[in-house]
């Protein structure tokens, strides 16, 4: 397996991985994701395998420990250095899952997060997946303010 950088050709890959791991609420529009592989795709990575998109792991470089809801309408393109590495979305294909790659993406964007002097990477999940996440070394920050998809969130950090 092979972790690299997005590029244009992987979105409907994405989309279908992207809709299988979340609601139509809770998904990245089509929109979205193309401006997250313009803007951000050095903080975009994608897991491969024999050409085909196993998983990826993408988010926005951004100035507060916590994700507020407005990042997933907008992102901009990030700061070379400093600030904190947010995950917006982490997904891997169907056929693809309890094999690590989730594991090996949130390890690969750590290094990178390291590599530029950020200070945490940043997510939220849903309830049942706390546990995942501190088993990764995230801290459970209690809950989040975002209802993003009409869904609880709740805030982890890892600080580098």
């Amino acid at each position: 397996m092979e972790i690299r950088n997005v590029r244009k050709t992987d979105l409907d890959s994405l989309m279908t991985i992207e809709r299988e791991g979340f609601t139509e609420g809770e998904a990245a529009t089509k929109q979205a994701m193309l401006e997250r592989i313009h803007l951000i795709a050095d903080t975009f990575l994608v897991a491969e395998k024999g050409g085909v998109v196993l998983g990826y792991i993408n988010g926005p470089v951004i100035d507060k420990p916590f994700i507020t809801d407005d990042l997933f309408e907008r992102i901009t393109t990030n700061p070379s250095r400093g600030g904190y590495q947010a995950i917006l979305g982490v997904a891997v294909s169907e056929q693809a899952r309890r094999q690590g790659i989730a594991a090996s993406l949130f390890h690969e964007i750590e290094r990178l997060a390291k590599e530029n002097g950020r200070e945490g990477v940043t997510l939220t999940c849903k309830e049942e997946l706390i546990s995942f996440y501190e088993k990764l070394g995230y801290v459970h920050c209690g809950r989040s303010n975002s209802v993003h998809g009409g869904v609880a969130w709740y805030n982890l950090i890892k600080r580098m």
